[in-house]
């Protein structure tokens, strides 16, 4: 089991906190009348946005704090070719492209961009679990993160794709 108080209090309040507008947003979607159920979906796909582009974002914030760092040329210099890659190159593509893609979601048909933003989600916890390791300098800290952030994942992709799926039943 994680120790969960690797993690600060704050981190694990705003994190799980941060889940009671696709909770909240995702039962409106589902109990709300017309038109109160299609602008709790818009408004679930613009928090699922902007959640898919803070993610991204944390590996320009770890990246920009390891800038030209020496750290990152031991890595070149041990042989860590991907470590030295990621922080070099792939790190800041990677940040940018949840956003891209969280973007182009809510500018199709609302289930569908749902759909969209639960698969970026699980994609970037995917993702994330292979390069958090470059960032965290603990491992029981990586450890309590990545399992908060499983959990956090699991259950905004369901609301995500919940709400997608109730959309398409309601309107058939």
């Amino acid at each position: 089991m994680q120790n969960a108080n690797a993690l600060p209090m704050i981190v694990r309040i705003l994190g799980y906190a941060g889940l009671l507008p696709f909770i909240g947003l995702a039962i409106m979607v589902q109990t709300a009348s017309t038109p109160f159920d299609f602008i709790a979906a818009e408004s679930l796909a613009s928090y699922g946005a902007v959640i898919c582009s803070f993610l991204g974002a944390i590996h320009w914030g770890a990246n920009l704090c390891r800038l030209h760092n020496a750290e990152i040329e031991s890595l070149a210099k041990a042989g860590d070719v991907g470590g030295y890659r990621w922080f070099e190159r792939n790190a800041w593509v990677w940040g940018v492209i949840p956003s891209l893609i969280a973007w182009l979601a809510l500018h199709v048909y609302i289930p569908v961009g749902l759909f969209i933003l639960a698969a970026v989600l699980l994609v970037q916890r995917g993702i994330d679990q292979n390069t958090y390791q470059y960032y965290f300098s603990s491992q029981l800290a990586h450890t309590a993160f990545m399992a908060m952030r499983t959990r956090l994942t699991a259950i905004a992709s369901v609301c995500l794709a919940w709400a997608a799926t109730v959309m398409l039943l309601t309107m058939t």
